[in-house]
């Protein structure tokens, strides 16, 4: 029985469209933490749409396909865990550092931040293994980046 959990845990992900899981885990991870706020906004989109462009150097018409997939993803999707496993199977520190610093600029794309994305940020970077003290410097240079900072009108989220 264990092992059957863990062959339906390791398998690919079904509807890729060609792109990796960890690509998928990646943008849906990104798009969780849009719509978690039940507000996914323009600039949400806009922000994911100039991550994964720079992130995984990919032409108009691949970006929007993978969008897609991932949005399809999220909506089936309830609980992190698969796109946990990817990301912690097929990423470096830095490159998971980096994915929680781009789910950081996904939240702060709309300007401000809910309970429902720090929780969310919060139980990402625990299950793939980012330290709370790189999360929150990750958080820091999105905030420096966008100019922000606790005493000028960002939720605090300690």
């Amino acid at each position: 029985m264990l092992n059957r959990i863990k062959a339906f845990l390791s398998s690919p992900t079904p509807g890729t469209g060609g792109f990796d899981e960890v690509q998928v885990a990646a943008v849906a991870l990104l798009v969780r933490a849009a719509t978690i706020d039940s507000d996914f906004s323009a600039a949400d989109r806009a922000t994911i749409r100039a991550i994964v462009e720079r992130s995984f150097r990919l032409d108009e018409a691949e970006i929007a396909r993978l969008i897609a997939i991932a949005e399809g993803e999220e909506a089936e999707t309830l609980d992190l865990f698969r796109w946990a496993q990817a990301i912690k199977q097929h990423m470096s520190e830095n490159e998971r550092v980096g994915l929680i610093e781009e789910m950081w600029e996904v939240v702060y794309a709309d300007g401000h931040v809910d309970d429902f994305e720090a929780n969310l940020l919060r139980r990402v970077a625990g299950l793939i293994y980012v330290p709370d003290v790189l999360s929150g410097a990750a958080r820091q240079r999105v905030l420096a980046r966008r100019g922000n900072s606790k005493e000028n009108g960002s939720k605090a989220l300690d």
